[in-house]
Formats: structure tokens, C-alpha cells, sequence
């Protein structure tokens, strides 16, 4: 099974070709981050006219590098939420009229689930079931992952998802855009000790999280104190949202009883969370697993690993709407748990 995967939900264009011999045969991925940088954050009309000037030209890329043709194809998957309507649409619309052109079956994937399936291209992938962290500049999520299409919602930001508040936090300190890794990176010159700062909801006994309150506290902070004093405000910033998560992740496996975790999502390639998970649940006998640091992000090997799981899945293809179907749907606000539902 050959599955063209196509990914537009916001500021980056993914393309990726699945295979089920060989794995990821080729991949395609433009980021925006140039484009929007100016603004300081993703400007949705502009983000919707680059997808259309450079989505049909990272296709046929794709297809070269993987050495393959339309012919090949059994299928297309596509995006189709949640994110931003004009980009979903561009991927929707492309993918939709190519499957229709070429008598295929066209898959639509949440974005969501493509980062929870994202691990299982790893060298070493894990194994249903699993806890999952999702985090990224969206959302911020503990989903009991039971198997294909089986997610069960454990917890949520009650407010900004971890990559915003990460952004926003950049922000606050001057730092260009994107801010989260700028921060990181200022981060590791700063001594994270010097500044204590809160960990929101950390005794809460619960899965929620929230990080607007985090990002209120570094606000105090800046007035008080000096541009020399930024790595050490970082450094703590970025040190108590690791505490967070990490701890909240360990009651999340607590409460499921699973001995696997599961990391996606772009705030899943930062090095500080990686490392404190790893050294706090690898030693009681947790595995964890990340997807490879370029699939934390957008992109679309995760769209097209999807689509070829569903594909595979007899019970799931039969509930898929072809794509000779008239018309087709794109969810900018999607839950993942109603979504699995209708599966």
C-alpha cells in the first residue's frame, strides 16, 4: 500500500509518500516561518496563499524523490482539522480533486491523531496501549491511547497550550519568532534556580494543566528586572513547565496503569522535557518514545502514516467516505474523542 500524505492545518506544507514494504519513501516540507515572522505570529490569509502556490510543486517533488508516479498510488490523506479553515481547505481540495481524478479513496486524518500514530515511524516504535503527552503550540492534551481510532481524553490545558505560552513567553522577552525554541535556546546560558516561579496546578491531583498563569508570573518578573537577567528568567520558565508536565505525566500512567508513554507534538522536540522524562520514568520500568525530532512538528509523514493505519484497518476503510463522493468536510475546531467516535 502506497499512501500520499498532505498536510496544511496551519504554517507549514507537508507532503509525504507511506509505503508499506519500505516505510517513508520521501517527505516535503516547507515551514513558514519567514513569512510570518514579521508579524510576530501566523497571519491566516497569507498562510492559506502560500499552501496554494506551493503545495502542488512539493507533490510532484515528493514523487520524484520517492521515484514514483500517480499510478502508484492507492490512496490520499489529507488534513482536514482541526487548524485554520483557508489552509485546511487548500489541502482538502487538492487531495479531494486528485483522489477523484484518479479513482482514489481520499482519507481525512485528524491532525491530532496523525501526532499521536507520528511515534510508530521511530526505529523502535511503541505498542498500543500507551499514555500519550501531546504538546504543541495548539494544544496540550493526556489521551489514553487504546489502539487505532481508540482515544480516550485524560486531561487539557484549561487555558494556553504549552507552545503558546512558550511563544508568548519568547515574546515577553524580546525574543524573534518563533519564540519556543529561541527560548530554549536562551535557556541553557541561565541558571534556573535563581528564579522560582510558579507550577500552576501542579497538586491539583488532576490531568489539567495551565499555563497562562506561568506566563503572568514572567511578565512581573521582566519589569523588575534587568536584560541581563532574560537566561535565568527563561531558564526557570522553561524548567517549571518541564516539572509540570513531567509530573502530571506520572499520575497520567498512575491512573491508566500503563507502562508506555508516548511524546508528540512540536514542544516534544524540546531537550530539557525529553531528558527529565526519560530519567524520571525509564528507571521505574516506563517506556518512552518520541517521534524522530523532524515529525514533532507538522508534517506530512504523520498525515500519511495515518491514512495507510485507516487503509489497513477493514473495519475502519468501510466507514471512510470515498472520495468519488460528492463534496468534502474540513473541521477547524475538532475534538479528537468525537472524532474517534464516529470512526
Amino acid at each position: 500500500m502506497i499512501v500520499l500524505g498532505i498536510e496544511t492545518s496551519c504554517d507549514e506544507t507537508g507532503v509525504a509518500l507511506y509505503d508499506s514494504a519500505r516505510g517513508l519513501r520521501a517527505e516535503s516540507l516547507h515551514s513558514q516561518i519567514a513569512l510570518h515572522a514579521a508579524y510576530g505570529g501566523v497571519v491566516p490569509e497569507l498562510a492559506s496563499r502560500d499552501h496554494i502556490r506551493l503545495l502542488v510543486p512539493l507533490i510532484e517533488h515528493t514523487l520524484k524523490e520517492a521515484q514514483a508516479t500517480l499510478a502508484d498510488l492507492d490512496a490520499i490523506a489529507y488534513t482536514a482539522g482541526p487548524g485554520l479553515a483557508g489552509a485546511l481547505l487548500v489541502g482538502a481540495s487538492v487531495a479531494s480533486a486528485l483522489a477523484r481524478s484518479r479513482h482514489l479513496p481520499a482519507y481525512p486524518v485528524h491532525h491530532l491523531e496523525g501526532h499521536l500514530l507520528s511515534p510508530f515511524l521511530a526505529a523502535e516504535p511503541p505498542s498500543f496501549p500507551f499514555v500519550a503527552l501531546l504538546v504543541s503550540g495548539g494544544h496540550s492534551q493526556f489521551m489514553a491511547v487504546e489502539g487505532l481510532g481508540r482515544y480516550r481524553l485524560l486531561g487539557e490545558t484549561v487555558d494556553d497550550a504549552v507552545g503558546e505560552a512558550f511563544d508568548k513567553t519568547a515574546q515577553l522577552l524580546g525574543l524573534p519568532y518563533p519564540g519556543g525554541p529561541a527560548l530554549s535556546q536562551l535557556a541553557r546560558q541561565g541558571d534556573p534556580a535563581r528564579f522560582r516561579l510558579p507550577r500552576p496546578l501542579l497538586q491539583s491531583g488532576d490531568l489539567q494543566l495551565s499555563f497562562s498563569g506561568l506566563k503572568t508570573a514572567v511578565a512581573q518578573r521582566v519589569r523588575r528586572q534587568s536584560l541581563a537577567d532574560y537566561p535565568d528568567i527563561a531558564a526557570a520558565f522553561e524548567e517549571a513547565v518541564v516539572d509540570v508536565l513531567t509530573h502530571k505525566t506520572r499520575l497520567a500512567l498512575r491512573m491508566t496503569g500503563y507502562t508506555q508513554l508516548v511524546v508528540a507534538g512540536g514542544v516534544g522536540a524540546n531537550q530539557p522535557l525529553r531528558q527529565a522524562l526519560r530519567a524520571q520514568l525509564e528507571p521505574t520500568g516506563i517506556r518512552v518514545t518520541f517521534p524522530p525530532a523532524h515529525l514533532c512538528t507538522d508534517n506530512g509523514a504523520m498525515i500519511a502514516y495515518a491514512g495507510y493505519c485507516h487503509l489497513q484497518d477493514p473495519a475502519l476503510r468501510t466507514r471512510h467516505r470515498d472520495s468519488l463522493s460528492p463534496g468534502f468536510t474540513i473541521h477547524p475546531r475538532w475534538d479528537l474523542a468525537a472524532y474517534a467516535a464516529h470512526l
